[in-house]
């Protein structure tokens, strides 16, 4: 008789103590979802705002490709052939138009991205301490700058590049037929977000790897212990993300590893300065 209150009393805080680990969980999946709402609507804004600079934002993306044009017709008009008319073609009636949405897609991602770094930061931040999320606010401020360092690299460097050793391989032959690249829009501006992309999401490298450090998840020695692992990676993400010849997949490759380097060094400085607090 006088065991069953004990039972019950250890029930009853069992009982309290599920619904109390409970709690903390569902508000942070509101809390989640709030985040994921605020940054879906940021993209929505800018797609919209995009939208009305569409034609602008093409013939940003299309200056790599007049340049190599450029390029390519003014060495041919040397030797004394005819130069290249560089044009664009689309062999669907719709296609150009989803083009124009694509890219106002592309572009609404970009203008949202300082709005979602934001919306990650506010998610964070009340799991962390002052000093840290003092720490990782300059985080937030370089991430952009990155990408935008790696999309300028593909821009100015890497684009051009490769645009131009394609047109080179335009040949005529003795009966008077010719070899020559009629390249479709989509095809085009596909790869070209899809290279903007890909170079600009891995200068985060160092941002995520000395964020790994600060939190105590990976060390210096460990990374340098795994540099032959990071190189197989490394090679493995370049030529599945970028297109199939060997001059990009060489440029992303080496601009990764430059940045695993540094990232390397990142985190030794890192644990310095934390060993200097201890």
């Amino acid at each position: 008789m006088t065991t069953e209150p004990k039972i019950r009393i250890k029930e009853t805080v069992a009982t309290e103590n599920v619904e109390d680990s409970r709690a903390p969980l569902l508000d942070h999946l509101y809390e989640l979802r709030s985040r994921l709402i605020y940054s879906i609507l940021a993209i929505i804004l800018g797609f919209a705002i995009c939208l009305f600079f569409v034609r602008p934002i093409f013939d940003l993306l299309v200056l790599p490709f007049e340049s190599a044009i450029a390029n390519v017709s003014a060495d041919l008009i040397k030797d004394g052939q005819p130069g290249l008319e560089g044009d664009l073609i689309y062999t669907q009636v719709l296609e150009f138009f989803f083009v124009k949405l694509k890219l106002a897609l592309f572009g609404g991602i970009i203008l949202a991205f300082p709005v979602i770094a934001y919306q990650v930061y506010r998610f964070v931040a009340p799991g962390l301490y002052k000093n840290e999320r003092g720490a990782f606010l300059p985080y937030l401020i370089l991430s952009p700058l990155l990408f935008i360092a790696g999309a300028s690299m593909v821009f100015f460097y890497i684009f051009p590049f490769v645009l131009e050793f394609g047109l080179r391989q335009q040949q005529a032959f003795a009966n008077g037929a010719t070899v020559s690249l009629l390249p479709k829009v989509s095809e085009y501006l596909g790869l070209a977000t899809t290279m903007f992309l890909a170079f600009g999401l891995s200068f985060q490298l160092p941002i995520v790897l000395s964020l790994l450090g600060r939190a105590g998840i990976v060390s210096s020695s460990a990374l340098k212990k795994g540099r032959r692992y990071a190189v197989v990676g490394i090679a493995a993400f370049a030529a599945f993300v970028t297109p199939p010849d060997p001059i990009t997949q060489i440029a992303l490759g080496s601009a990764i590893y430059l940045l695993y380097e540094i990232s390397i060094i990142s985190v030794r400085l890192i644990e310095k300065k934390r060993d200097k607090d201890d």
